[in-house]
């Protein structure tokens, strides 16, 4: 667990720096006072944690500084350390695998780390003793396919794909296929992101949707919703979109070590209610990591980890 977490809070460096840092130097020394409170308003505003949760934040710390009546501005930060954490749900755990067998959806839009996210997760559960199987249903982005079959080498797992341009359902539906042909624990589908288009995209994932479902009943198991940190509200606006078009089950929140704006993880489930199940904070296969809302907060303020 050391482990992880200094790779989480070193993977969030950006975020802490223009959050954690600027809140303790806010309270450091200080006693605590009303006046503060704008000004810790400011801070969580500029780490992108959104009007909503930002109200609610600020509303359940004054309800908790009422009740304990804290002198010091230090004891106040392990306030908002608990308020934070009570808002944020994370999956209880996104490794269990429902259906024979179990189908996942890579949902988000193009250049999230959509794909990267899907061969990591094969990766990691065939490392973890389940037989997997990927399917490259982004036939519209160039290298898509090879991409994840890149992935799938490195894994030791079977691609499903066809040429460029094919229909993405029916590459989710050979997917399936084959998994259950095979007797497989997880078919992972990989599927395009292209928005320029909204009601066609909808369309898409609909169709898909409902193909795996004939195939294998109550599939899609999973819908994994893959958002990029840096796009901040923008992320968040794109989000609805795919919720418009899939149950979404689960959020993937990548790129956290590229933003100062880390917060968007409290945006994005006060918006869209959906618990997060990893967050990316590098390249490498080991910076998918497990979300724990408890480190997660921790990590962006800077605090040590729970002994």
């Amino acid at each position: 667990m050391a482990g992880f977490f200094e790779r989480l809070r070193q993977g969030m460096t950006k975020t802490r720096t223009g959050l954690g840092d600027k809140i303790r130097a806010l309270v450091g020394g200080r006693q605590w006072s009303d006046s503060l409170y704008d000004d810790l308003e400011e801070i969580l505003y500029e780490a992108d944690l959104g009007a909503q949760a930002v109200e609610s934040i600020l509303d359940q710390l004054r309800q908790r500084v009422r009740e304990s009546r804290p002198e010091r501005a230090e004891d106040v930060l392990d306030l908002l350390r608990q308020v934070m954490v009570s808002m944020l749900e994370s999956m209880p755990n996104p490794y269990e695998l429902t259906g024979t067998p179990a189908i996942w959806l890579m949902v988000g839009v193009n250049g999230t780390g959509k794909t990267t996210t899907a061969g990591k997760l094969a990766e990691r559960m065939k490392r973890r003793g389940h037989s997997v199987i990927l399917g490259a249903a982004d036939t519209f982005r160039a290298a898509a396919a090879e991409q994840l079959m890149e992935w799938g080498r490195r894994a030791g797992v079977d691609v499903v794909h066809q040429v460029e341009g094919a229909d993405p359902a029916a590459v989710a539906f050979d997917t399936v296929r084959a998994a259950s042909a095979r007797k497989l624990d997880l078919a992972v589908i990989d599927t395009a992101g292209r928005l320029h288009n909204k009601a066609h995209l909808m369309q898409e994932l609909g169709k898909i949707a409902r193909v795996v479902g004939r195939e294998c009943p109550g599939a899609p198991h999973q819908v994994w919703l893959v958002i990029d940190a840096t796009t901040g509200q923008n992320g968040l606006e794109q989000a609805r979109v795919f919720q418009e078009a899939v149950n979404v089950t689960g959020i993937v929140l990548t790129k956290l070590d590229g933003t100062a704006k880390g917060g968007v993880a409290f945006a994005i489930h006060q918006a869209l209610n959906i618990p997060i199940g990893f967050v990316g904070v590098g390249e490498k296969l080991d910076d998918l990591m497990t979300f724990d809302p408890e480190g997660y907060v921790r990590a962006i303020l800077g605090m040590e980890e729970p002994h």
